[in-house]
């Protein structure tokens, strides 16, 4: 197993996202370093308040071993060629570390943060993905630029805007994936599914692999090929007391996930439709301090990893061992201790194949 983190390093509480914190892009070079020397095995980059491909490149020249992966950056607002153009040159940047994450977005962001028609996810990323690939072996290969599509039509590749081949030419697409949809359509084109924290063991083993697997038989494919990325909700400290503090934050964390109706699936699953139900009519109501009341210990448990350091190694391993291929997980590096727990948990996570 491969583990990952996000930065900012050292200064995150492991029951929220990274996305609730600033990200001093004057330090990302020296945050990459420190989690390389660290011994991650990967740094991901979301799309929030950054460029993440911008984080990227300063991530790879300031490492030499560490994998990176944007996870995700959003697809649909750059054409193909463009996002085809920034993954060629981190690739050619990180010498071969590199991983593209993409995603897709909801309606609402589609049409009024992007400004574009929207059109349904699945089939749009499945055709971005052949686009992709088919500007890349025109590049590699010298082929003649050819895609004929429902969205893109991609024809015309002149000199002087073709970079040629590169030393590591093959780049794996991993694409963000809650419901069996997008899960099929990473069986069948990409490489890697990056899960949603609200992805339980039951849901992963039940819903999301047998996905995956369809997908892949559709296009001949291997689905053990298909790399399943995790990141869960995580709470952990060094003592009992503050634990207490991180499982509320996580609770919070979980009610917001139940809330939004595109997650509904992750919940019904388990039984806990009417849940997801309830709570999405508390966020319409902006009922916000009354949703994690909600979340009681058995639901708290079923999407949350809870318990300390000296135990919380044991708990991913007996939960996602067997699942996932790729675990995000970190926790606060403020002192040498802390650094050396982290270590030796790094160390206990990859020992699992």
């Amino acid at each position: 197993m491969k583990i990952e983190t996000l930065l900012p390093l050292g200064k995150l509480d492991p029951g929220v996202r990274a996305a609730d914190n600033p990200m001093d892009i004057g330090t990302i070079g020296a945050g990459a370093t420190e989690v390389e020397a660290l011994g991650y095995d990967g740094l991901v980059v979301e799309e929030t308040k950054e460029d993440p491909y911008v984080v990227i490149a300063l991530a790879a020249q300031a490492t030499r071993t560490l994998g990176l992966a944007t996870s995700v950056a959003l697809a649909f607002p750059r054409s193909p060629t463009v996002t085809a153009m920034t993954a060629w040159t981190l690739q050619k940047l990180s010498q071969g570390r590199f991983v593209l994450g993409l995603g897709s977005q909801v309606r609402g962001h589609i049409r009024r943060r992007f400004g574009l028609e929207y059109h349904p996810p699945g089939p749009w990323m499945r055709e971005y993905i052949d686009a992709l690939r088919c500007v890349w072996d025109c590049w590699q290969h010298g082929t003649a630029l050819d895609h004929r599509g429902d969205r893109y039509q991609l024809n015309l590749m002149v000199p002087l805007f073709d970079p040629g081949p590169i030393e590591h030419p093959i780049i794996p697409i991993h694409i963000a994936a809650v419901n069996p949809y997008m899960c099929r359509v990473a069986g069948e084109v990409a490489d890697g599914v990056r899960a949603h924290p609200v992805s339980t063991p039951k849901y992963i083993a039940e819903v999301m692999l047998p996905a995956v697997a369809d997908g892949a038989a559709r296009r001949g494919r291997d689905p053990r090929q298909v790399a399943m990325c995790m990141k869960p909700l995580v709470a952990t400290a060094a003592d009992e007391a503050t634990l207490a503090q991180r499982i509320e934050t996580v609770r919070a964390r979980i009610a917001f996930y139940a809330s939004t109706p595109g997650y509904r699936a992750a919940f019904e699953v388990h039984g806990l439709g009417e849940l997801a139900d309830r709570l999405s009519q508390y966020s319409r109501a902006q009922r916000w301090q009354e949703m994690e009341k909600l979340i009681d210990n058995d639901v708290l448990h079923t999407y949350a990893v809870v318990g300390t350091y000296d135990e919380i190694g044991d708990l991913l391993k007996a939960r996602f061992g067997k699942l996932v291929t790729h675990l995000e997980f970190s926790i606060p590096v403020d002192t040498n201790s802390d650094k050396t727990k982290l270590r030796s948990l790094l160390t206990e996570l990859r020992s699992i194949v």
